[in-house]
C-alpha cells in the first residue's frame, strides 16, 4: 500500500480497494510499569463497499478499537502499531491532516444519541457544522444538505429546527447517522448504535443503515454486543476477547459455526426462534473478562473455558486457519476436539 493513495489500496488478491488496514494495534492506558493494555495486537480489514462486524463483553476492547481509529482517545492512551485510512497511517497524521479526514474520511455514529448531541443546540446546526467546516459552502447550501440528509434518515426536513428532547430515541439515532452521512465519508464506525432502542426501533436503523450503506458504497465497522444483530447485517465479524481477536470470519459462519469456545458461548446466550430448549434454559458464560491489569499467561481465555486443556494455561494462542476464510485462537480450532472433551481437571 501507497502512503497517500486517495482512491484506496487494492487488495491482495485483487478485490475491492481496502479501506481500513489495521496492523498490530496496541492501546494501552497509562505508561511505565501502570500501564494498562486495552487492545493487544489487534489486526483488521474492511474493503471498500465492505460491512465488518466487532463483538464481544464490555470490556474487550471493542469502543476503545473504534476511538483509537480516528486518535479519540484521551492523551493518557499510548498507541502502536499502523491503522491505514485509504492508504494513509492515521498514527503518523498531523493534526491538520487528521482534522481533515474526521468526518470526511471516516465517521463514528456513538452509542447514546444523547451524549454526543449538544441539548440547547437545534439538530439542523448541529448537522450542518461538519458540512460548513469541511465543504467550505454557504449556509443556503448547509441548510440545503441538512434537509436532503434528514430525508434520507426517514426523517420530515421540518425536524432540523428541533432541538434534541424534542425526539424520540429513534428519531436522534436517525439524526446521528445523518451526521455521519454528512461528508460522505467512505467508513462509518458504528458503536453500539441500536443499544438503547427497543426491538421495533432498533430493527428499523439497522435496515437504515443496511440500505445508506449499499446505496452510497459506504464501509461499515460495527461494534454490537449482539452477535445475532451482526451476523444479520454483516459480511465478516471479529470476535474480540481481553483486547485481541480470538475469532473472525464470514458472519454468519462465526454465528452458526464458531469456532472458538468464547464465541460458542457468544452465540448460545442468544435464544433460538423455534428451539424450547434455549429460550427455557439460555446458555450463558461463567465468570467475567480479566482484569486488563492482571491478564493470565497463555491463552487468556482459559480460566473460563469448558474444554481448557493444561497446556491452555502456559501457551498463548494465534489466528489459525486459511488466510480471508474463518480462523480462530484456540488449539481445538480445527473441529477436531468436541464441546464437552478435553477438559482439565477442576
Amino acid at each position: 500500500m501507497r502512503a497517500g493513495d486517495r482512491d484506496g489500496a487494492q487488495s491482495e488478491a485483487g478485490g475491492p480497494p481496502v479501506t481500513l488496514d489495521v496492523r498490530d494495534l496496541r492501546v494501552a492506558y497509562g505508561s511505565g510499569a501502570r500501564a494498562v493494555p486495552a487492545v493487544r495486537g489487534v489486526d483488521l480489514t474492511v474493503a471498500a463497499g465492505q460491512k465488518v462486524g466487532i463483538a464481544g463483553e464490555s470490556g474487550c476492547g471493542k469502543s476503545t478499537l473504534a476511538l483509537a481509529l480516528l486518535r479519540l482517545l484521551p492523551a493518557s492512551a499510548s498507541l502502536s502499531g499502523r491503522i491505514l485510512l485509504d492508504g494513509e497511517d492515521v498514527l503518523t497524521m498531523r493534526w491538520g491532516r487528521l482534522r481533515a479526514v474526521r468526518w470526511a474520511g471516516a465517521s463514528i455514529v456513538f452509542q447514546g444519541a444523547m451524549h454526543s448531541l449538544n441539548a440547547v443546540r437545534r439538530i439542523g446546526d448541529q448537522i450542518a457544522e461538519p458540512v460548513l467546516l469541511h465543504h467550505r459552502v454557504t449556509p443556503a447550501e448547509a441548510g440545503r444538505r441538512v434537509a436532503s440528509l434528514l430525508q434520507q434518515v426517514g426523517l420530515p426536513a421540518a425536524r432540523a429546527d428541533a432541538y434534541p428532547h424534542e425526539l424520540s430515541g429513534g428519531q436522534r439515532q436517525r439524526v446521528m447517522i445523518a451526521m455521519a452521512l454528512a461528508c460522505d465519508p467512505r467508513l462509518i464506525i458504528a458503536d453500539e448504535p441500536t443499544t438503547a432502542l427497543d426491538v421495533m426501533i432498533q430493527a428499523q436503523i439497522l435496515r437504515l443503515i443496511e440500505q445508506l450503506v449499499a446505496e452510497q458504497d459506504i464501509s461499515l465497522l460495527m461494534i454490537s454486543h449482539d452477535l445475532a444483530v451482526l451476523a444479520d447485517t454483516c459480511d465478516r465479524l471479529a470476535v474480540m476477547y481481553a483486547g485481541r481477536v480470538v475469532e473472525e470470519g464470514p458472519a454468519r459462519e462465526v454465528f452458526s459455526a464458531a469456532r472458538h469456545p468464547y464465541g460458542r458461548a457468544l452465540s448460545a446466550a442468544f435464544p433460538r426462534v423455534g428451539d424450547v430448549s434455549s429460550r427455557r434454559a439460555p446458555r450463558g458464560l461463567p465468570g467475567d473478562p480479566p482484569d486488563p491489569s492482571a491478564l493470565p499467561g497463555g491463552c487468556t481465555f482459559h480460566p473460563r473455558c469448558p474444554v481448557a486443556l493444561e497446556a491452555c494455561a502456559e501457551e498463548p494462542q494465534e489466528l489459525a486457519g486459511a488466510a480471508g476464510a474463518h480462523r480462530a485462537a484456540c488449539v481445538h480450532a480445527n473441529g477436531s476436539v468436541s464441546a464437552s472433551a478435553g477438559r482439565r481437571p477442576r
